[in-house]
């Protein structure tokens, strides 16, 4: 791994960066979320305050490697999305998301249940390969599913991690025994310690921990290996073709000499100092739209607030997660067809909503442009709330979009 601090956003991306300004600790920021950062609120990017040295480092190395462009001497691909962390993670700061897009396939059995195309059970289809012959994977005809899916957001990543298992579990309602049509679950995961514990990362809540997060996509969208994802995957590539294709040894992501820690570590570093992107500056009638939220029926889902447990370190000790998610999994009719870890074809996670004024495109695959695209897509388990919300008069439909404007 080389420890250059640069950026891997091509030249459209730099031109983007050099119309911004930074924030104080030197991240890159949009003009808009500049000027919609009320005083006194972290701005998108910045870290936690009252980080210790030591932590404040840790961010700032995490920060370097998040920028860092990736080649194939180093291990990048042989098949990959981006070249570096910030290449789908740039809007409206490093951390956040972008339009880049990745590609899922999947099939139907006769059954017509969701089956995996490759015998391992893999479901990407990577974007690039790096120039060699029979390196670049492709979308078989076999594939009758095929989906896409936004980066995440990172922003607050830190707290929803320390959010405690029990209070996720508590939201569940599989059978929907209150009769209100949400039946969400939580995605439970076996760790390799044999633990189950709670998913909440990703868009099938697949990850536990940002340590795995990181790691996941390290090796997913840049085809870097590492111990906790040791195994190359490029989807068609042979076993010969792959050993011709990717010559670095595996894993290519390896402890620092003198720092000990692998870049996975300080991609978890970073994402976990990140702070939360704070509320915007409301319209007057926000008050009265975030009323409208909860009568209607959005709250039951995303859930306003959580607490992390208790914590020896102070930024995660009880603290509010003022996130608008349950972190559980449902089917709302916006669905990719795609299982995934504990999640079933048709559900997904539901998206936190903090920061949702800083983001564009909506939902998971980008198809909605608008708050109220987003809000019409829902169906099944929301069907109710998107009924009540076509009910709404105009006013009180246009006051529900201004406070999301303000989240």
């Amino acid at each position: 791994m080389k420890r250059r601090f640069t950026l891997a956003l091509g030249a459209a991306g730099l031109l983007w960066i050099g119309a911004m300004g930074f924030t104080q600790r030197g991240q890159p920021i949009s003009p808009f979320a500049a000027a919609s950062a009320p005083t006194g609120q972290p701005r998108p990017g910045d870290p936690f305050a009252g980080l210790t040295a030591r932590e404040f480092s840790e961010f700032r190395l995490g920060l370097a490697d998040f920028l860092e462009v990736e080649t194939a001497a180093e291990g990048l691909g042989p098949a990959f999305n981006a070249t570096s962390c910030a290449v789908c993670h740039n809007v409206p700061a490093i951390g956040g998301m972008s339009a880049v897009l990745e590609s899922r396939i999947g099939r139907r059995n006769s059954e017509g249940a969701f089956q995996p195309v490759d015998a391992s059970g893999e479901t990407l289809v990577h974007l690039f390969s790096i120039p060699t012959h029979g390196c670049q994977p492709a979308i078989p005809p076999e594939a009758t599913i095929i989906a896409r899916r936004t980066p995440i957001p990172l922003f607050g990543a830190g707290l929803v991690e320390q959010i405690p298992d029990a209070d996720i579990l508590a939201l569940e309602d599989p059978q929907d025994r209150d009769g209100d049509g949400v039946s969400g679950r939580a995605a439970r995961l076996q760790l390799p310690t044999g633990e189950i514990r709670v998913g909440r990362f990703g868009w099938k809540a697949q990850h536990v921990s940002l340590l795995t997060f990181g790691a996941d996509a390290y090796r997913n969208e840049m085809g870097i290996t590492n111990e906790l994802f040791p195994r190359e995957f490029a989807f068609g590539i042979s076993a010969d073709a792959m050993r011709r294709c990717d010559r670095a040894r595996d894993p290519e992501d390896v402890r620092d000499r003198f720092t000990r820690r692998r870049a996975i570590d300080n991609f978890a570093s970073f994402m976990r100092m990140l702070a939360p992107i704070g509320r915007g500056v409301p319209e007057p009638d926000a008050p009265v739209g975030e009323q409208v939220f909860t009568t209607i029926g959005c709250a039951t889902c995303h859930v306003p607030v959580h607490r992390t447990g208790q914590n020896s370190n102070r930024l995660f000790d009880r603290q509010a997660v003022v996130a608008y998610s349950d972190f559980l999994l449902h089917d709302v009719g916006t669905g990719d067809g795609i299982a995934q870890a504990a999640a079933l074809e048709n559900e997904i996670r539901t998206p936190a909503l903090w920061g949702l004024r800083l983001r564009r495109p909506l939902l998971h695959d980008g198809r909605a442009v608008t708050l109220e695209d987003a809000i019409l897509a829902h169906g099944q388990e929301a069907a109710g709330a998107r009924q009540r919300f076509l009910q709404l008069d105009g006013s009180l439909r246009q006051a529900l979009l201004a406070f999301l404007r303000s989240l």
